[in-house]
C-alpha cells in the first residue's frame, strides 16, 4: 500500500485485522508509523533531521498482542523489522552480545528483506538468464538457432535433468560444496563465503560438474545477486533502516533494577547504559558501512510484573516517551481472536486437517468452552494469554492428529462435549490452585 494511504485509522484497522482489543497501543503505533511519513515529507532538511521518532513502551501481560502489533506494523509498511530480548544483552566487558549487534542485525534483515523484493520483481530475467548458462555449457559456442531451440523445449519439459554439465558457479551458492572442518573428522561446513568476512570484491566462483535439474537454483541465486548488486541493494537497505526500521525490545522489565532484585548474574543497569545512545541516536559501525540509529523507532515492552517502569534508569525513561498499558485477555476476547482475526488457529487448523481429507467444524459452544477454560488456567496458574490457546488447541486436536490418514474421508465436528472429554485428564486442579495445562 501506498505510504500516504497508511493514515492512522487505516494502519488501526489494518492491525484489528490480527489482534484484538488493546486500542491504545495500536493508536500510539499507529500514529508513531504516520509521523515517519510525515517527518520525510518535510521540505526544510535541517528540521527534518531534528525531529526524532516518539519511541514506545509498551506494558502488559504476556500473550497479550504486544508483539503481534509490531510485527503486523513491520509488515504493512515492509520496514525492516527486528525482534530482540533484552535479557540476552550484557554490559560492555562482560562476555555476550553487545547491543550494537543489534543494528547489525537489523540491517542483514533488510539486504535480504530488498534482496526479495528484487527477487520477485526479476525472477523471470533470472531465470531465462540461467537457461541461457545452461544451454551454453551444455551445447558449447555457436550453435545453430535450431539445435538452440530443440534443447530449450527439452529443458522446458524436464527432459534432460538427469544430464550432466560443467558451470561455473559461486561456491556460497553451491548447494553440494562442503570441506572438512580441521580437528573434527566427518564434520563439515559449507563452502565460507569470503564476501561476508571482507566486503565486496572477492568472488570464489569454481567449475562444478552438475545435474541441470540442480543447477537452476544455485545459477538463478546467482543472476539475483548479480540484479541486487547493480541495483545497489546495500545502499537501499541502509536508507531504509536509518529512515524506517522497528526495533522491538521484548522483556525490557527483566533488565530494570527494582529494590527487590538488586545484584543478579548480569548488570541490567549496564544492559540500559548500553542502550541509551542507541535509542537516542547514535551511528553503529557494520561490515556494510555505518548506521545512523536517530530515526530508528524502538518499541521496548514488558509485562513488569516484578518491576515497574519507574525502576528503569531516568535518561531510558526519558527516551520512551509513549507509554501505553495493554490489558489481560478475557474470555470475550479470546473468543473474537478465534473467531475474529485473519489466520486465526481454528482457520490454520482446518487448513492443516483439509491435507488430510479431514472437514474440521467448530460449534460456537466449543469455542465458547475452549475460550473459558483458557482464561480460568490463566487466571489460577500463569498469565500467558492467547499463547495458550496453542496447547490447548493441540491437546484437544492430539488423537485426530495422529490418527489421521490422507485416505480417509472425514467430516469432524467439535464440540463443548469433545473439548472437555480431551482436557478431562489433563485439567486436574492441585490444591484447588495449579492445573497441568
Amino acid at each position: 500500500m501506498d505510504d500516504q494511504k497508511l493514515t492512522p485509522q487505516v494502519i488501526k484497522d489494518e492491525l484489528d485485522r490480527y489482534v484484538i482489543g488493546q486500542d491504545d497501543a495500536k493508536r500510539a503505533v499507529a500514529v508513531a508509523l504516520r509521523n515517519r511519513w510525515r517527518r520525510l515529507n518535510i521540505k526544510d532538511k535541517l528540521l527534518r533531521e531534528d525531529i526524532i521518532p516518539k519511541n514506545i513502551l509498551m506494558l502488559g501481560p504476556t500473550g497479550c498482542g504486544k508483539t503481534e502489533i509490531a510485527r503486523k506494523l513491520a509488515k504493512l509498511t515492509q520496514s525492516p523489522f527486528i525482534k530482540v530480548e533484552a535479557t540476552k544483552f550484557t554490559e560492555v566487558g562482560y562476555v555476550g552480545r553487545d547491543v550494537e549487534q543489534i543494528i547489525r542485525d537489523l540491517i542483514e534483515v533488510a539486504i535480504n528483506l530488498e534482496k526479495k523484493i528484487i527477487k520477485e520483481k526479476y525472477i523471470s530475467v533470472a531465470y531465462e538468464n540461467a537457461e541461457e548458462i545452461i544451454l551454453n555449457a551444455l551445447l558449447g559456442e555457436n550453435p545453430t538457432s535450431e539445435t538452440k531451440e530443440k534443447f530449450r523445449a527439452m529443458l522446458r519439459n524436464n527432459e534432460l535433468n538427469d544430464k550432466e554439465v560443467e558451470i561455473a558457479i559461486d561456491q556460497k551458492n553451491n548447494p553440494f560444496q562442503s570441506m572438512d572442518i580441521p580437528g573434527m573428522p566427518g564434520a563439515q561446513l559449507g563452502m565460507m563465503n569470503i564476501n561476508d568476512i571482507f566486503g565486496k570484491g572477492v568472488k570464489n566462483k569454481q567449475k562444478t560438474k552438475i545435474k541441470i535439474g540442480d543447477a537452476y537454483d544455485p545459477i538463478i541465486q546467482e543472476e539475483i545477486e548479480k540484479i541486487a548488486e547493480k541495483q545497489n541493494v546495500v545502499q537501499l537497505a541502509i536508507k531504509k533502516v536509518q529512515e524506517s526500521g522497528i526495533v522491538f525490545i521484548d522483556e525490557i522489565d527483566k533488565i530494570a533494577t527494582s529494590s527487590e532484585r538488586r545484584g543478579g548474574d548480569v548488570s541490567r543497569d549496564g544492559v540500559q547504559r548500553d542502550l541509551l545512545p542507541l535509542i537516542e541516536g547514535t551511528t553503529v559501525s557494520t561490515k556494510y558501512g555505518s548506521i545512523e540509529t536517530n530515526h530508528i523507532l524502538f518499541i521496548a515492552s514488558g509485562a513488569f510484573h516484578q518491576s515497574k517502569p519507574g525502576d528503569l534508569l531516568p535518561e531510558l525513561q526519558g527516551r520512551l516517551p509513549v507509554r501505553v498499558r495493554l490489558n489481560g485477555l478475557t474470555m470475550s476476547d479470546l473468543i473474537k481472536i478465534l473467531k475474529e482475526t485473519d489466520n486465526s488457529l481454528i482457520k490454520q487448523y482446518k487448513a492443516l486437517f483439509e491435507t488430510e481429507n479431514i472437514h474440521l467444524t467448530f460449534n460456537d459452544d466449543a469455542i465458547e468452552r475452549i475460550a473459558e477454560l483458557t482464561e480460568k488456567i490463566n487466571q489460577d496458574v500463569e498469565n500467558i494469554g492467547a499463547r495458550r490457546l496453542q496447547t490447548m488447541f493441540e491437546k484437544i486436536l492430539e488423537e485426530i492428529s495422529f490418527m489421521a490418514n490422507v485416505d480417509d474421508l472425514k467430516e469432524v465436528t467439535i464440540t463443548s462435549e469433545w473439548v472437555d472429554k480431551s482436557l478431562g485428564n489433563e485439567i486436574v486442579t492441585k490444591d484447588d490452585q495449579k492445573f497441568i495445562l
